[in-house]
C-alpha cells in the first residue's frame, strides 16, 4: 500500500528508449524495473502490487493491447500506461475503453510521463487503500473485531454473548459511559436468530417524557391533540427483532409499568386504541447503575428491574483491562483513517505507555476520541497543553478539585496567606491543607509562612 515503495514495470523492446525513460524517471526519484518482454511482467504481478505498468503497444510476442488484457486480469484496477506511435492512437483510445489508465504519444518528455505516472500511483493507492478499509470493516462479523482485547473481563464477555445470542431471553448490559453497551446489544441482536429483523435502539434519556408513551407504543389518529394520522410506535416496529433500551433508569415511573406488562404479555395497545397487538421482541436494556440498589431506594421499578435482569452482563471498564488499551487504540484508529482517510502516525512505546498510564473515565468513547485526534494530527500526547485530557473539567473528580481549589484559595487570601486560620475555618489539619495545596497547584506566600503558619 501507499507505506511501501512503489513498483513501476517499463515494457519496451527497443533498448535505447527503455534506458532513457528509466533514467529519466529514476533522476525523478521514480523507481523502475525495465523489461524488454511482457512476460517479465505477468510473473512478478500480483493484486496487492503498489505498482503501474508502462508498456510499448507494438512489441513482439505478447505486445502491450495483450499485456493489458492478462494484467486487468490479475486486478481489474491496476493501472497500465500505454506508449503508442502517431499511427497507434486510435488503439489506444480504445485501449483506454477497456480499461487502460492512459496513453502517451510519441515523441514525449520524460516529464510528462513522470506527471501520468503519479496520478496513477495515486489512484492505485487510494484503490488499495479502500480494499484494505474494506476488508477490515468485512471482518466486523467477527465478535473479536467488536469487542477487541485479551483481558479476562473481555474475553469473558465475549464468550457468554457467544452462548446466549441465539437465545431470546431478555438481558440487561451493566457498563459505565463509554464502555460500549450498545456494542454489546448490537452483537446480541446480531449473532442470533433475530439478525434479520430491526434492531430498535431508544435512548430513554433522550426522549421528552411527554411524548415518551407515543413514542414507545404509537397512537391512533386523534389519540391525542396533534394526533393526526396514526403512528406505528418503536416496539412495533421492533417486531421480530430487538429493542435496545439505553438509559433504562431514566424512564418515567408511570412507563416503567406500562413496559414491565409488555414484557410479561409481549404484546401492546397503541394509545387510543383498545386494540391489542402481539410484539414478537427481544429486550436489551443498558444501564451505568445498579438498578438493585436504586429499586430499593424507590428510584426505580424492582419488578422490572427482576423481570429484565434474566441475564446481567457486566462491561468491564477500560481501566480494568489496562493491557488491552494499545490494541483498541490501534483499531479505533484504524476506524478513523476509514472516515477520514488519512493515514495512521507510527504509535510508538512512548505513546503506549502513556495510553496505559491514562484512567479513561470516558471508557472507549474517550479513547476514541483521542484515536480520531491521533489520525487527524491533533494531539501529540497527554502532555500536549492545547490538548487537555478530554472531559476532564467535566468529571465529577475535576469539578471537585476545582471548588477545594477555588474555596481554599478565597480563604487564603480573606486571612492574608497566613495558613493556621484557613485550616481552622475549613475544619482540616495543618497536614490535610499542606497536602491540598501541593497536590491543587495553589500558589502560597512562602514556605516558612506554610510550616508555622
Amino acid at each position: 500500500m501507499s507505506s511501501k515503495n512503489p513498483v513501476i514495470h517499463l515494457v519496451d523492446d527497443d533498448d535505447d528508449l527503455r534506458h532513457a525513460l528509466a533514467q529519466g524517471l529514476e533522476l525523478e526519484g521514480l523507481p523502475v524495473n525495465v523489461h524488454a518482454r511482457a512476460d517479465g511482467v505477468l510473473d512478478r504481478l500480483t493484486r496487492d502490487d503498489y505498482g503501474v505498468i508502462i508498456t510499448d503497444i507494438r512489441m513482439p510476442g505478447d505486445d502491450g493491447m495483450v499485456l493489458l488484457k492478462k494484467a486487468l486480469a490479475i486486478d481489474p484496477s491496476y493501472p497500465v500506461i500505454l506508449i503508442t506511435g502517431h499511427g497507434d492512437v486510435q488503439l489506444a483510445v480504445e485501449a483506454m475503453r477497456n480499461g487502460a489508465y492512459d496513453f502517451i504519444e510519441k515523441p514525449f518528455p520524460v516529464s510528462r510521463l513522470s506527471t501520468v505516472l503519479e496520478r496513477a500511483l495515486e489512484k492505485r493507492r487510494l484503490v488499495l487503500e479502500n480494499r484494505t478499509l474494506r476488508s477490515e470493516l468485512d471482518q466486523r462479523h467477527d465478535l473479536t473485531q467488536r469487542l477487541v482485547g485479551r483481558s479476562a473481563g473481555i474475553i469473558r464477555l465475549r464468550g457468554q454473548i457467544n452462548a446466549i445470542a441465539d437465545t431470546d431471553a431478555d438481558v440487561l448490559v451493566v457498563g459505565e459511559t463509554g464502555s460500549g453497551k450498545e456494542v454489546v446489544a448490537r452483537a446480541l441482536h446480531d449473532y442470533g436468530t433475530r439478525s434479520k429483523g430491526n434492531f430498535v435502539a431508544i435512548n430513554c434519556a433522550a426522549i421528552p417524557a411527554e411524548i415518551f408513551e407515543s413514542e414507545l407504543f404509537g397512537h391512533e389518529s386523534g389519540a391525542f391533540t396533534g394526533a393526526q394520522k396514526q403512528r406505528i410506535g418503536k416496539l412495533e416496529h421492533a417486531h421480530g427483532g430487538t429493542v435496545f433500551l439505553d438509559e433504562i433508569e431514566s424512564m418515567p415511573m408511570d412507563l416503567q409499568a406500562k413496559l414491565l406488562r409488555t414484557i410479561e404479555q409481549r404484546s401492546i395497545e397503541r394509545l387510543g386504541s383498545n386494540r391489542t397487538i402481539p410484539l414478537d421482541v427481544r429486550f436489551i436494556a443498558a444501564t451505568k447503575f445498579d438498578l438493585e440498589r436504586e429499586g430499593a431506594r424507590g428510584a426505580f421499578r424492582s419488578d422490572l428491574y427482576y423481570r429484565l435482569n434474566v441475564i446481567t452482563l457486566s462491561i468491564p471498564p477500560l481501566r480494568e483491562r489496562k493491557d488491552d488499551i494499545p490494541l483498541l487504540f490501534f483499531y479505533l484508529a484504524r476506524d478513523a483513517r476509514a472516515r477520514y482517510g488519512r493515514e495512521i502516525p507510527d504509535i510508538g512505546h512512548a505513546l503506549e505507555t502513556a495510553l496505559v498510564a491514562h484512567d479513561w473515565p470516558g471508557n472507549v468513547r474517550e479513547l476514541r476520541n483521542y484515536a480520531d485526534r491521533f489520525v487527524l494530527g491533533m494531539w501529540n500526547g497527554f502532555d500536549d497543553a492545547e490538548t487537555p485530557a478530554p472531559d476532564q473539567r467535566a468529571t465529577l473528580a475535576g469539578r471537585v478539585a476545582s471548588f477545594e481549589k477555588a474555596v481554599i484559595e478565597a480563604e487564603l487570601v480573606r486571612h492574608n496567606g497566613a495558613l493556621k486560620p484557613v485550616y481552622e475555618a475549613l475544619g482540616i489539619s495543618r497536614k490535610g491543607l499542606y497536602d491540598k495545596i501541593q497536590r491543587l497547584g495553589i500558589s502560597t506566600p512562602t514556605d516558612n509562612e506554610r510550616v508555622t503558619g
